[in-house]
């Protein structure tokens, strides 16, 4: 079922659920993704739990829908979607950039647990770091047309992502424009250090779940990763998956469905 949520500045995004029993727990997609990321999950909840997904700004139905793009407004827009549930939420989900939402959103919103599945906590800060490490390739595929763009994707992901996963990222890049992402780097100072949760994951007041890529490909660098064990309190649990990449959820789904069920029943 998908709905229309007015966010608080007059514009609008897609809520999309699955399930009409349970817990609500609200899912937040990444970059260059949107509320269709998380169909696969949302079927496979059904009948325990309700999940809720949204389209960030710039993706898939919300790409006309423009910023600023920083973390505070994402964390706004996502209370807009939690204040329009049918009862109060239970958890809070995201990946990578929906993951550092998740991360700083679960801190201020009344979510009892979080998780957050290789999260975009500490870009690089350097200069022209977040256009390389985060721009560049989707500029490359944002510039085909939508069919051949469909077909690039359907190729790439071949046997490496479900059906459904691939049709999710098609619905995300349908109609966004690079502009989301550069807007999103620039708007939250990456290249400059602006973006740091590594002091929002410290201490953290309620269950938070991480699950970290390994295989070299997590968007969290090692050193930042000991901080958050060292200090990230009793309430936080980190579980790496050692031969998966950034996108663990989709390419090791089994074990991510494992390990979020029984976060979620503790």
């Amino acid at each position: 079922m998908e709905r229309k949520v007015r966010l608080d500045d007059g514009r609008e995004t897609t809520l999309e659920e699955w399930g009409d029993r349970g817990p609500c727990v609200v899912a937040v997609h990444g970059i260059t993704s949107s509320r269709k990321a998380w169909r696969r999950l949302g079927e496979a909840l059904s009948g325990t739990y309700r999940l809720y997904a949204y389209d960030q700004r710039g993706h898939g139905d919300a790409a006309d829908v423009e910023g600023p793009m920083t973390l505070a407004r994402s964390v706004a827009d996502l209370r807009c979607v939690v204040e329009g549930l049918p009862a109060s939420p239970y958890a809070l989900l995201g990946h990578s950039w929906g993951g550092a939402v998740a991360v700083l959103g679960g801190r201020e919103l009344p979510f009892e647990r979080v998780v957050a599945v290789d999260p975009l906590l500490r870009p690089e800060p350097a200069p022209g770091a977040w256009r390389r490490d985060y721009a560049e390739d989707a500029e490359a595929d944002l510039a085909l047309p939508p069919d051949v763009r469909a077909r690039v994707l359907r190729e790439r992901f071949a046997g490496a992502w479900h059906e459904l996963d691939v049709e999710g990222k098609i619905h995300a890049m349908r109609a966004m424009r690079a502009r989301a992402i550069a807007d999103l780097g620039r708007d939250n100072g990456a290249d400059e250090g602006g973006w740091d949760l590594r002091p929002v994951a410290e201490g953290y007041p309620k269950p938070l779940l991480l699950l970290l890529a390994g295989n070299g490909d997590s968007v969290i660098a090692e050193d930042d990763v000991e901080r958050v064990r060292r200090n990230g309190g009793a309430n936080v649990t980190l579980s790496v998956f050692a031969d998966q990449g950034h996108n663990l959820h989709r390419t090791d789904f089994a074990r991510f469905l494992a390990e979020l069920r029984a976060f979620l029943a503790r």
